[in-house]
């Protein structure tokens, strides 16, 4: 496809974008450290933390987890919210030459079980308030160094006490466990300062990030990110973000609200990653669900930068402690991970005078692949341009590219596409074209100018706030309850998260009640994957060959 939306780039993006200033993520990591060392670099429950602190406590953990015997392409599991370890136990990781594998912390036992299993990860640091959940599963992982985070850990000694005592004795969020082997985060570090570290010689072919993600069969599968992808989408996200960031004045730096969860990869490199990049400050959020807890933070700070979901803007919007924050600042608002709603777009440009710009991409893109211009001033509906260095093309089922106005399958190329996904050669082969393009599974029309609009999905890919929801998965879970005959999962339109699951569920035992069925999908599916509908039927719709249509289940609502 010719590259008919280089004529809409603002002034000032470039066409292509050097992505091989950097060997790696850590010569980046260098840099900023070096380079921005007295700046704040994180802030947590108004608490901050310089880039150099962070350069000298990663510096400590790297030496910890070196000690441990792990070698240079072995796997670290990072279980963790947005807390400052975060940032320093990924730092660390990676200038150990080791490989993050990010998870989500509000996975159950089977969940946490696959991906340690799958990643075949060595070692896991982990938030106490979930360690119950992995002393479910530490006999059947390979997963034997455990490192235990507190909540409070790098709040200093009073501080890190009373939010410690609150967040397990007055909140009582952390269950019982027993995990005998584990060292405290604190520990490590401490360790980790009296040992040797030698920087192992990272280059871009090696791998930095395991990004989990769905997949067609029901299986989540690890999206294989190498240090040039994940260098590559910092670099193009930074050119594309340069007229908003103009409007900053000069020599103030750039402070960004962290909302998205850093373990999900649109949060890892638009926030922490670019962050580092260009010498800016995140503002910690751990728990965005709490909107007057957000909002209480961001009354707190100046801030220019705010990527988020559709479901926050929406949530921030029409909170009422909304004007109690200072929005006149707010120079870039990026959408992504789910479709922003035109009502949100119009609320929030109204609120704040500063237009969502909606982006798309997903793990396998490092994750961004399109955005609308940082300088627009309406709601486009559309998923935006291709980012610097990035091609965009519509295929058929065939491979062929459809003519314009026709819907395709959204095909992707460029330096920040995945290496494959790992160990899985075959679901590999499924997505990747011969010319190194990524097929999305998206459906999309391209118009005269050059932006992009999703029209459907070829998958039947759930998408809830921002997170993949693969139908296979819920049906496998659901139909290994007892007393089920089949199931079948599909999206409906749900008014805050976009989507959400419904199941459709035909019994054996006549017994069976929705509770019984919302406690199984407790115990077996993280929060936003259980279904917000559970309806009984006597049959499912299906083709003469037997495959269940959930399209007319999705149609019969």
């Amino acid at each position: 496809m010719e590259k008919i939306w280089l004529k809409q780039y603002p002034a000032g993006v470039p066409a292509e974008v050097k992505t091989d200033v950097y060997p790696s993520l850590v010569a980046l990591l260098d840099e900023s450290f070096r380079k921005h060392a007295k700046l704040p670099a994180y802030r947590f429950m108004g608490k901050t933390f310089s880039f150099e602190q962070v350069d000298d406590l990663s510096r400590a953990f790297a030496a910890y987890l070196q000690s441990l015997g792990l070698a240079r392409g072995d796997r670290v599991a990072v279980m963790l919210p947005n807390v400052p370890q975060y940032p320093v136990a990924v730092a660390g990781i990676l200038r150990a030459g080791l490989v993050v594998v990010n998870v989500n912390p509000l996975y159950t036992p089977r969940e946490l079980e696959h991906q340690l299993k799958d990643s075949g990860a060595k070692a896991i640091v982990i938030l106490e308030n979930f360690a119950g959940t992995l002393q479910q599963v530490a006999d059947a992982v390979p997963t034997k160094q455990v490192i235990l985070a507190a909540m409070g850990d790098m709040m200093g000694m009073l501080k890190g006490a009373v939010v410690n005592h609150v967040v397990r004795k007055v909140k009582k969020m952390v269950p019982a466990f027993s995990l005998p082997k584990a060292v405290r985060f604190n520990d490590a570090v401490s360790a980790g300062r009296g040992k040797p570290f030698t920087a192992p010689k990272v280059g871009p072919d090696d791998i930095a990030v395991l990004q989990y993600t769905g997949g067609t069969t029901g299986v989540s599968k690890g999206a294989v990110l190498l240090h040039r992808n994940l260098v590559a989408n910092v670099l193009q996200s930074e050119a594309w973000y340069q007229p908003a960031l103009k409007k900053i004045p000069p020599g103030e730096q750039v402070v960004t609200i962290c909302a998205l969860p850093i373990y999900h990869i649109f949060g890892f490199n638009t926030n922490m990653m670019l962050g580092l990049r260009m010498g800016g400050c995140n503002i910690l959020i751990a728990n965005p669900r709490d909107i007057p807890g957000v909002l209480k933070d961001l009354a707190r700070e100046r801030f220019h930068s705010l990527p988020a979901v559709n479901t926050l803007f929406n949530a921030l919007a029409n909170h009422p402690d909304f004007d109690k924050v200072d929005w006149s600042h707010l120079k870039i608002s990026v959408g992504g991970g789910m479709a922003v709603q035109q009502a949100t777009a119009r609320l929030w440009l109204e609120k704040t005078g500063c237009p969502i710009c909606e982006g798309y991409g997903l793990s396998e893109t490092s994750p961004s692949a399109t955005c609308n211009p940082v300088d627009t001033t309406a709601y486009s509906g559309t998923i935006g341009l291709p980012m610097p260095s990035t091609e965009l093309t519509l295929l058929d089922d065939d491979g062929h590219e459809v003519p314009m106005g026709t819907p395709g399958e959204i095909a992707i190329r460029g330096p920040q596409v995945m290496a494959g996904y790992w160990q899985r050669p075959d679901e590999t082969a499924k997505v990747m074209t011969a010319d190194g393009f990524f097929r999305t599974g998206d459906i999309g029309v391209v118009d005269e100018r050059g932006y992009f609009r999703i029209v459907d999905r070829k998958k039947d890919m759930i998408l809830v706030s921002g997170f993949n929801v693969y139908p296979n998965e819920v049906e496998d879970v659901i139909t290994q309850m007892p007393g089920v005959l089949e199931c079948a999962a599909v999206g409906v339109p749900d008014e805050k998260a976009g989507e959400a699951v419904k199941a459709v569920i035909v019994k054996k035992d006549p017994g069976i009640t929705e509770a019984d069925v919302r406690s199984w999908c407790e115990s077996n599916l993280t929060g936003y994957k259980r279904p917000k509908v559970i309806e009984f039927r006597t049959e499912l719709p299906k083709t003469p060959v037997g495959k269940v249509l959930r399209r007319e289940l999705r149609d019969k609502k």
